[in-house]
């Protein structure tokens, strides 16, 4: 492969999987998705780590995309990827729900890393071309990147939530990762408040004068706005309607004993999730007698998640201990209370369960989208089921039918739980067609084409390829898949 492209995209991971040495094939995802047409358009490129430690292989075509990988070693992905991102950055963006952790070592790794991917951004980049950076991994890369290719409009996307100034002074490197954002000119955030608390962070710091949703910076022009992500709704739609999903959701009630009300929870394992107030409020309604088990059983898959890192170990052990606790007490002989899945699950068995639960939980700390929700309203083509949804959760602002909770508030987070399972089917099927409406004219796609023609790429071609093959893992994230940004 030869030549520049006019659109690069520039994320963590690319949007393939090995499959075997040398063989590739398309990665699942709400990304990957809505940007493949836009890649084959263009003939654009993608940049990102092919996901093993090493050398990285030559660049290659996929479906239509142009490849380029980047290479990280075993040391890089301990301080880069699980030292300052995910132990650093991820706790402290999420409101440091876990204290975040900071080494010196690590922010040189970041660094490193951040300048070899904008320099594979600068070589590939055609003159004039549109680079879009991806996500809290990247965060430096704009700045590099506008230093090595003045001529580049760059566009940057967080899919996590940005905190506020008090949180984001922590960070020893704060003024390094806000002039790194800055090289950008357009920073997209989930919500509105993200946002605002950037531009407050630009004041603040750097002394700066935001105009509005624009800061001027050395002489240029920065945007900042909201552009919540979504999911392929249509996808998932005909995925849930199959008739393959319909009778294993079925088949799913059978084997948990035909219970009266099916509680359900998918996430990663992390402690943004809210997994154990979830459980705790579960296991209260149980002694309350408010809930008995076998009319109600609860399923709560739990994908692995950064295992290495050690809160979660730390929060393995605290989860698998309550569900433990719960079955030890309600649980009978082949009737346990909570059926915990530690595994990942293709979309196909997710549409199954989410068609199969009567109530979903959806109840995180803090959460830039969660696009489990959104999954859930859009596989509910039966208009049926409820949503109970945090409202730390960027979908809350999106999904006001749910029925919305503080997770930290057991009480109310119970009786969001009692008023879900006991509602009237009218009120149910009320609520998910007004759910299912914001889903289905605000999808990925959507998405998409708001943040690209906000950063002047032109998008009056479709967008849509048709194709959503590979679709195992959902949107930037199932929970129960692993998200590809």
């Amino acid at each position: 492969m030869t030549g520049k492209s006019s659109f690069v995209v520039v994320a963590n991971r690319l949007p393939v999987d090995e499959v075997s040495p040398g063989q590739w094939r398309r990665s699942p995802g709400g990304l990957v998705t809505a940007l493949h047409p836009v890649l084959q358009a263009a003939r654009g490129g993608w940049i990102g780590w092919p996901g093993s430690s090493g050398p990285a292989p030559a660049p290659f075509e996929l479906d239509g995309m142009q490849l380029y990988p980047v290479p990280l070693s075993a040391e890089e992905i301990e301080r880069y990827y699980e030292g300052f991102a995910n132990s650093t950055l991820w706790p402290l963006y999420h409101d440091a729900v876990e204290p975040p952790l900071f080494r010196r070592a690590w922010w040189a790794s970041y660094l490193r890393v951040n300048e070899r991917f904008a320099q594979a951004a600068a070589d590939l980049a055609a003159p004039g071309g549109v680079v879009w950076v991806q996500d809290y991994q990247l965060q430096l890369v704009p700045s590099i990147l506008r230093e090595l290719r003045p001529d580049l409009r760059i566009g940057f996307f967080l899919h996590i939530p940005f905190p506020p100034v008090e949180l984001f002074m922590q960070l020893p490197r704060r003024v390094e990762l806000l002039r790194g954002l800055l090289g950008a000119d357009l920073v997209g955030f989930q919500r509105p408040l993200a946002a605002q608390n950037f531009l407050r962070l630009a004041r603040h710091l750097l002394g700066l004068r935001p105009r509005g949703s624009v800061v001027e910076v050395d002489g240029r022009l920065v945007q900042a706005g909201a552009f919540p992500i979504s999911i392929d709704t249509p996808a998932i739609e005909a995925v849930a309607a199959s008739a393959e999903v319909q009778a294993r959701a079925k088949e799913i009630r059978q084997e948990l004993g035909d219970p009266k009300t099916l509680i359900l929870g998918v996430d990663r394992l992390d402690y943004t999730k809210g997994i154990e107030h979830r459980l705790k409020a579960f296991r209260e309604l149980l002694a309350d007698g408010r809930l008995a088990v076998p009319e109600t059983v609860m399923v709560q898959v739990a994908t692995p998640s950064r295992e290495r890192v050690e809160h979660y170990h730390e929060l393995r052990v605290k989860v698998e201990r309550e569900v433990g606790w719960i079955n030890g007490d309600f649980g009978r002989v082949g009737l346990p209370a909570v059926h915990y899945l530690h595994q990942s699950y293709s979309l196909t068995e997710l549409a199954a369960l989410y068609r199969a639960a009567d109530v979903m939980m959806v109840t995180p700390l803090r959460d830039g989208m969660n696009l489990v929700a959104k999954e859930y309203v859009a596989a509910r083509v039966d208009h049926g089921g409820a949503l109970v949804l945090s409202e730390f959760a960027g979908a809350a602002a999106d999904l006001r039918q749910a029925y919305l909770v503080n997770p930290h508030d057991l009480d109310g987070l119970k009786e969001a739980v009692l008023n879900a399972a006991h509602a009237s089917p009218a009120e149910l099927s009320r609520r998910m067609r007004a759910l299912r409406r914001q889903v289905r004219t605000h999808d990925v796609q959507h998405w998409a084409r708001s943040f690209l023609a906000a950063l002047g790429l032109d998008t009056r071609q479709p967008l849509s390829s048709g194709d959503s093959t590979g679709h195992e893992h959902g949107g930037g994230e199932p929970a129960a898949r692993e998200h590809t940004a």
